[in-house]
């Protein structure tokens, strides 16, 4: 039961990553190409984005 729970958090937290490394990158630039691109790299964009602003 465990394993499956680890496993279940793991999946979302990788999908909200995606979902807000669009969100910022939407509200930042305006481009549906920048948000898919930001999108492919997830939380190193989020993290970017955090550091930098």
């Amino acid at each position: 039961m465990s394993k499956e729970r680890s496993v279940k958090v793991t999946t979302s937290g990788i999908g909200f990553g995606v979902v807000l490394a669009i969100v910022i990158s939407w509200s930042v630039n305006k481009s549906i190409l920048w948000a898919i691109l930001h999108g492919l790299f997830g939380w190193f964009y989020v993290i970017y984005y955090a550091i930098k602003y």
